[in-house]
């Protein structure tokens, strides 16, 4: 379990273990606490797909490891089993924002919003999530 009251260092350092989403993807965690992330990556040639956009893959990614953030931090470990991506508009700027909280965390599910946006405040995409706690909360 990842300390509720863990430095944003830490967690930086807990979740670069996600190799696909900070290493292939470029994702970096820049908010976390117990129900909230938020994650960002630069657009890059590597994300732009054959019509010149952010390649679909490439914004779940960076609203995944959002949710991943928001579900993990301060509660026990915690996986996706359901997620939903509406694709909104094309990315206007130069970096992508994936901002996800929690809706309810209840003893075995919880269930999250995301939203990703450019740093223009362009509304990419949103997200739904809905993760399940592989070890069930006490009391």
């Amino acid at each position: 379990m990842i300390d509720a009251n863990a430095s944003l260092e830490e967690i930086q350092r807990i979740f670069a273990n996600d190799r696909f989403a900070t290493e292939a993807t470029g994702c970096r965690v820049v908010e976390a606490a117990p129900g909230h992330g938020v994650c960002e990556f630069d657009i890059e040639g590597r994300h732009i797909n054959e019509k010149g956009g952010v390649m679909g893959g490439a914004i779940f990614t960076l609203a995944d490891f959002a949710i991943a953030i928001a579900a993990n931090v301060g509660e026990e470990p915690t996986v996706s089993v359901a997620c939903s991506i509406q694709y909104m508009s094309a990315a206007r700027g130069k970096r992508l924002i994936a901002t996800a909280d929690a809706d309810k965390n209840g003893r075995s599910l919880g269930f999250y919003n995301c939203l990703v946006t450019d740093e223009l405040g362009t509304p990419v995409a949103r997200v739904t999530g809905t993760c399940m706690h592989t070890r069930p909360k006490q009391g």
